[in-house]
């Protein structure tokens, strides 16, 4: 068992070295330019090494997807736990907002990849959701936010975000849609919220 520590702890090296590289030309916008072999030139291991840690293109983005992810749901977590419900659900989504501007070209990539129907990023996209739901309920128990407009929402929200990045002044925008978001789910704005909604379904029937 012993003499097996240091074959896993260089696999697991390895596998480090071929992610980061990833990353990089993820955020470099060149992961399909590239060939498949290419990575584990630069990521200094060998062919070998690379298919069987990841045998395929989409294997190499999966897992790079998933590291992600689970960064950004220890975040969700990590504010949950120390700032006030509120506060955490709003430096959660800012800070996705900074996360997609820094990782733009991550961002598109992987947008291209979903669209292939992967059941594997479908899993990463769960995640991340149950990670905005547990924050937005938490708004929601602490009387913050209004209990009437889900998660689902919230994430709606951030996929149009992401799809829009190629605007000219995009990141104060994107800025501009969270301060929507969080102002549109104040628990102090349902109650008025709700009687102009019904004023305007009144006015609409008066135009019929």
């Amino acid at each position: 068992m012993t003499a097996d520590k240091p074959l896993r702890a260089d696999a697991r090296r390895n596998r480090e070295a071929l992610l980061a590289k990833a990353r990089e030309v993820f955020d470099a916008g060149g992961f399909f330019d590239l060939r498949f072999d290419d990575f584990a030139r630069l990521a200094g291991v060998g062919t070998g090494t690379l298919y069987r840690h990841f045998p395929t293109r989409e294997a190499l983005a999966e897992a790079v997807y998933h590291e992600e992810v689970a960064t950004l749901c220890d975040r969700a977590r990590q504010l949950q736990a120390t700032l006030p419900a509120e506060e955490a659900l709003a430096t959660f989504l800012r800070g996705m907002v900074g996360y997609m501007d820094a990782h733009q070209g991550l961002a598109r990539t992987l947008a291209t990849l979903m669209a292939t129907g992967s059941g594997a990023l479908a899993e990463g996209s769960r995640a991340l959701e149950q990670a905005v739901t547990d924050l937005v309920a938490a708004a929601v128990k602490d009387g913050a936010v209004r209990d009437d407009v889900g998660a689902g929402a919230v994430m709606m929200a951030l996929h149009g975000i992401g799809a829009a990045h190629d605007r000219p002044g995009w990141r104060a925008e994107a800025d501009g849609v969270i301060t929507l978001v969080l102002d549109g789910l104040r628990r102090s704005h349902s109650v008025n919220g709700q009687r102009e909604h019904e004023h305007e379904q009144e006015n609409v029937g008066e135009l019929k």
